[in-house]
Formats: structure tokens, sequence, C-alpha cells
């Protein structure tokens, strides 16, 4: 099956927004020395907050290294094929889950009370709600930088328990993933696009 990049069905969005989130972007490799700003970045994020996780309980956390000193700390814990990735991008931002995300339910939450009380002794539970619903926010963040017209970069070759430690020690926050992000240098990647799956071959209908 020949892939194709037009759209076979309407969407509720017009084809250029959809290409520029979807289609036509890609795995960002290579940046331009033009800064990323922390507006950048919070604009962002004021998108992918917005996209549904278990009880509103967001426990996407973000560490933006952007210093050359945290750059370095951070390229100690990757693998060698991303670590150079790490020293070179305006920033990286290392995505985490948080277990105590539970402190903030009675804000995020307040339609069921006593989900904070009830989550504070079951710590099993929470790291997997936080790992879970952390990895499917940092999807839709990808989606938000692109939107503020940022290029992302994901990987994860990293260790993670070495990151951990030198960042998360205190807060207790436990690393998912690192994405790169910055102004795209051409189309970002020299890579072609390579094929997807179409919906038949990924769905089954009961």
């Amino acid at each position: 099956m020949t892939e194709t990049l037009s759209p076979t069905a309407p969407l509720a969005i017009a084809d250029e927004v959809a290409d520029h989130l979807f289609r036509t972007a890609r795995t960002a490799q290579a940046f331009t020395d033009r800064p990323v700003t922390d507006a950048e970045l919070e604009a962002a994020w004021d998108l992918a907050k917005f996209g549904p996780t278990a009880m509103n309980s967001l426990p996407l956390r973000v560490l933006v290294v952007r210093s050359d000193e945290a750059k370095e700390r951070l390229a100690t814990h990757m693998a060698d094929s991303n670590a150079d990735r790490v020293r070179n991008a305006p920033v990286s931002l290392v995505l985490a889950a948080d277990p105590t995300f539970h402190q903030h339910m009675d804000t995020l939450f307040p339609v069921v009370p006593g989900v904070r009380e009830n989550l504070d002794p079951v710590a099993e539970v929470r790291e997997q709600m936080a790992r879970k619903n952390a990895l499917i926010q940092a999807g839709y963040l990808v989606v938000g930088l692109r939107a503020a017209g940022l290029g992302a970069g994901p990987m994860d070759g990293m260790d993670f328990a070495g990151v951990d430690a030198e960042f998360f020690g205190e807060t207790g926050w436990k690393s998912l993933l690192v994405v790169r992000a910055g102004h795209l240098d051409g189309e970002g990647t020299t890579y072609p696009r390579f094929p997807r799956l179409a919906f038949e071959q990924v769905a089954e209908t009961l």
C-alpha cells in the first residue's frame, strides 16, 4: 500500500493545520541557533495542558535544560548517539512523571472530593497512574511544540536512574524521555519520511 499525505476523510481543522501538526511534521534532528524562549515553551504547554488525563491529574513535569552546564550534566546520562544531540539542541526538555501529582487533585478534580486522600496511601497505584498519564501528555506536548512553531525530537536512549538522581533527587519525579526543541534548520532532518500503517492495518471493529 502506498502511503499518501493527502487527507482521506474530512477533518474539522484546515488541511494546512493538519499538515503542520502531523502530516508534514518530522522528528527534528537539526535546529538553527535561534534561541527558544520561555514564552514559546509556555505557549506549547498552554495547549498540551488541555489534553485529557485520568481525573484531570496532569502528572507530567518538565525540566528545561538550556544552559551549557545543564546540557553537559544531562549529556553524561544519555546514550552515546544522543549525548551530542543534547549538547547541540537549543533546549532539551526532560519529561517526567510526578508520583505525588495527587497533591493537586483538590484543585484539578474538585467534582469528586477526597481523591487526594484516597491516593495518598497507595504509592504503587499513583506511580502507575502518573507514568501512564504523563506519557499521554508527552504526546500532547510534542504537538503543542509544533503548534508553537518549534521542531521536536523525542528520544529515550538514556540512563533513567542516573537522570533521576542527577536532577530529581528532591522532587521524586521519574524521567520518561527527553525532547529536544528548537527552530528547524530547513526540514529539520535529512531522513526521508518512512511509511505509516493504514487504519485497516491497526484497527479492528467488533
